[in-house]
């Protein structure tokens, strides 16, 4: 490989994927659209997905409100635990907690199934038959990640929220009524919007970037190994790059 090839590499790849991004979201609003495929890949990234955001949120939640609580009781302001809970969860554990499975579960289970069948060739018989593989496999693909991420986001906010709540209440003694209270204390609707719009561009992303991957991988079965990582550390990369932005952004229109 000539230094101006390896030099051009990322330009060339960054080009590709927003040319197939670009295809993807006009892809979107044309038919036929893959019902059945994308009713199958949203059961398949939820399926994956769900359990490891159930079982990181809660010990987030919990450490969260657990050392707010500590700080507020040297002053005498425990009944504010529902405060803390309620603007950590809902701002920042359920984006992050989503971030991580999103990235680190259902993106790469898409790029590791569209790599197989690119190495299988599946996708040149599909060009071969008059089928556009993108509107076929890529579309149903990224709606799910982003339809799952929506949901994920909401029962990780759901989840985190009660599991506070019962800490709070069973093991610090907090008052029920005082919890609940100041949970809408300084959250309200704006962030909960903020926060379901950091999952929805969070699912996008995420299923752009796997997809990519896999259509683009080369090199036999070693290659998908390497797109699936390449898959994660990107994931990783972007969804916080969007967290931090949308959070900038939204905070203008919340506080």
């Amino acid at each position: 490989m000539t230094a101006s090839s390896f030099a051009t590499k990322p330009v060339r790849a960054f080009g590709g994927f927003i040319g197939m991004a670009l295809d993807t979201l006009i892809l979107i609003f044309r038919p036929p659209f893959a019902w059945r495929e994308y009713l199958l890949q949203t059961w398949f990234v939820a399926r994956v997905s769900v359990l490891p955001a159930l079982m990181l949120t809660l010990p987030y939640s919990v450490l969260l409100v657990f050392t707010f609580n500590i700080l507020l009781s040297e002053f005498g302001a425990a009944d504010f635990s529902g405060t803390g809970a309620a603007i950590g969860t809902v701002n920042q554990i359920g984006p992050i907690v989503t971030v991580l499975v999103v990235s680190g579960a259902g993106a790469t289970a898409m790029c590791a199934d569209l790599g197989a069948r690119t190495i299988r060739e599946e996708l040149d018989a599909l060009r071969v038959m008059g089928i556009n593989p993108i509107q076929a496999l890529v579309v149903p693909r990224v709606l799910a990640a982003t339809t799952v991420a929506l949901a994920l986001s909401a029962t990780v906010i759901l989840t985190g929220l009660a599991g506070a709540y019962i800490f709070c209440i069973y093991i610090q003694h907090v008052s029920p009524g005082a919890f609940a209270a100041g949970m809408t204390l300084l959250t309200g609707l704006g962030d909960v919007v903020v926060s379901l719009t950091k999952a929805t561009l969070f699912g996008l992303a995420a299923g752009l970037i796997a997809c990519y991957k896999g259509i683009s991988v080369g090199g036999g079965p070693a290659g998908v190994g390497n797109a699936v990582n390449e898959t994660v550390v990107f994931t990783f990369m972007v969804l916080f790059a969007i967290n931090v932005i949308v959070t900038a952004v939204g905070i203008q229109f919340t506080v």
